[in-house]
């Protein structure tokens, strides 16, 4: 097998030097190589942080990436020297959930949002200062951004709060395009708004984007349907995706990731339960509410996503491959056909929750519970693709996952719980500007516990009265 890898190899760089294949093909064939996904090892550690390191992005070039972290710092990062090329801090209050580096801007224009609820601009000057200003604010945590593509100017961001913002950095304001509610399929009962996580571009149809949170449902919307005034009829999204077994679940599922191939399927990472792969959206004049017909393509098991707000991604030339991290703290890496696991690795101590790939080649950026960013590369290896305890790792994952609708809380459990939503909410409403945009009491307060629920009941707060942990955002 060693020896037909070498030759299959050998004769793809042969042939494209003979001019008998083109760079294109050349490349689809070498990156998509299962051969690659397999060997794919650690690379570098890159150290830096001093917190739990939750955002990380590669460049359009892919030569730097940028990383942000609970430390409220921003750093740039040459992956391939393995050096730190500079770091500023973002203006942020609170743990740094999202980096984005804005595209054909040369790299001198970073949009960064927090648990503050802020989304904040990062301006690098000529002579490497960086000037940070505020450009919005939800409230509570904002855990996405979406670029709109091939744009130095335009992008999204989705809240707690349920509202989706426009930005557009020619302008001095941001514009609340509408408020998510949960009026999907139960028309009986009363809407209520939907704390989002996640906000995704379909970069093949870039006026759809896709949002998913505190509910079942993950929802496409046009852009050029919305009235851009917060309007509650702008809240019509043109499709939803959910698996039927979930439709109507009074369990606490909820969406923590999503991320669109480019062939427009979409990809939905559910806190506590299994990956799903959906077909590519719909016609813009398609309306249909027949939830039934929701088709699930394919379904990705074996990790466990419980106690943070995780991400899952594609890799391959054409996304032949489905990543997520884990509550174990491997990798997962199957093959977006047939849901095959190829590759299983430790990518963290605790948790794994972002994975970000290379613009151009097979290398990958990952972070988690860690004060470091982990950069992976298809390596020379004897380590195996899978561990000799797979079985045991994706059983593991598996009994936790039911345990925990089993689980029984003690009261100190509880009165700690308690304690910490009461200070939350006491430190939620100091912070308070607009009564009619903020969610209800009761809301907020669900929200809170079952980030707390999800994820491990740490000790107390910090001194600085902050009560985000590594194991929570």
């Amino acid at each position: 097998m060693k020896n037909f890898h070498k030759h299959y190899f050998s004769n793809i760089i042969i042939n494209r030097e003979l001019g008998f294949s083109n760079p294109n093909s050349f490349t689809h064939h070498f990156y998509a190589s299962q051969v690659l996904a397999k060997k794919l090892n650690l690379y570098a550690k890159l150290e830096g942080h001093e917190g739990c390191v939750n955002a990380v992005e590669f460049n359009s070039t892919g030569d730097v990436i940028v990383s942000g972290s609970d430390d409220k710092q921003v750093m740039f990062w040459n992956w391939e020297s393995k050096t730190k090329l500079f770091d500023y801090h973002s203006g942020h209050e609170d743990n740094i959930f999202q980096t984005k580096i804005m595209p054909f801007t040369d790299d001198s224009r970073i949009v960064t949002s927090a648990g503050d609820g802020q989304v904040r601009l990062g301006l690098v000057q000529e002579d490497g200062r960086v000037n940070t200003s505020m450009l919005g604010k939800h409230h509570g945590s904002v855990y996405k951004l979406a670029v709109e593509p091939g744009s130095p100017h335009i992008f999204y961001s989705c809240g707690v709060d349920g509202y989706i913002q426009h930005f557009d950095l020619r302008s001095s304001s941001a514009t609340k395009l509408f408020c998510c509610f949960s009026s999907i399929g139960n028309k009986k009962q009363p809407s209520r708004k939907v704390g989002l996580n996640s906000i995704v571009i379909d970069s093949r149809i870039p006026y759809y984007f896709a949002v998913g949170g505190l509910d079942e449902y993950a929802r496409v919307y046009d852009i050029r349907k919305c009235q851009w005034a917060a309007s509650r009829d702008s809240d019509q999204p043109v499709n939803t995706f959910c698996p039927n077994h979930l439709i109507g679940s009074n369990n606490n599922v909820h969406i923590t990731g999503l991320a669109y191939s480019k062939s427009s399927e979409l990809l939905v990472s559910y806190s506590d339960e299994l990956i799903y792969l959906f077909d590519k959206n719909p016609p813009s004049s398609a309306a249909s509410e027949d939830l039934k017909n929701l088709k699930e393509t394919q379904v990705y098991s074996g990790h466990r996503n419980a106690k943070t707000v995780k991400g899952v991604n594609f890799f391959g030339p054409n996304d032949e491959y489905v990543l997520s991290g884990s509550d174990c703290g491997h990798i997962f890496i199957w093959k977006k056909k047939d849901a095959k696991l190829v590759r299983l690795m430790v990518g963290d101590q605790h948790v794994v929750n972002q994975l970000e790939t290379h613009p151009h080649i097979p290398f990958l950026a990952t972070c988690g519970i860690e004060k470091n960013v982990k950069i992976w590369a298809p390596l020379g290896s004897d380590t195996p693709a899978l561990p000799s305890n797979v079985k045991e790792i994706i059983e593991a994952n598996r009994q936790g996952r039911e345990d925990r609708t089993r689980v029984t809380l003690s009261p100190d459990v509880i009165m700690h719980v308690l304690r910490l939503q009461r200070r939350q909410t006491l430190a939620y409403t100091e912070r308070r500007h607009d009564r009619a945009d903020i969610v209800s009491d009761d809301e907020d307060e669900e929200v809170y516990l079952l980030g707390l629920v999800d994820g491990d009941i740490s000790s107390e707060e910090d001194s600085s009265g902050n009560s985000r942990d590594c194991n929570i955002s």
